[in-house]
């Protein structure tokens, strides 16, 4: 089963968000990769780099100063679709986020609106 259109363009989207964090947090001479998996019921798109990983706390930090791209532009978008987004970062070795989105969205909303 295709990801449905929506999902598509908000998976898009939360890519397009990770890349720009590593362009503008990791550095110029940092790479990124990324993965994207099609299992049977849902798509998996891992962002990796290899920059200089994100200082524990700094996120928490960041959204209590009301810059909430990780939260919204990441996480919001996937929530929202009933999929989800985890965040792994080891300082000097850069992050890695994973996006998981459900490729059946009658399901994940019926599972979204039970939260």
């Amino acid at each position: 089963m295709p990801l449905a259109p929506l999902a598509a363009r908000e998976v898009a989207a939360a890519v397009g968000a990770a890349l720009d964090n590593v362009r503008k947090h990791a550095g110029e001479q940092a790479s990124a990769w990324i993965l994207v998996e099609d299992e049977p019921d849902e798509v998996i798109v891992t962002v990796r780099d290899d920059g200089p990983g994100i200082p524990e706390g700094r996120l928490a930090q960041a959204e209590g100063e009301g810059r909430l791209g990780v939260a919204l532009s990441i996480r919001g978008r996937l929530r929202d679709l009933g999929g989800s987004a985890e965040l792994i970062s080891v300082p000097g070795q850069g992050t890695e986020v994973e996006l998981k989105v459900p490729k059946d969205l009658t399901q994940a909303r019926g599972k979204a609106e039970q939260r």
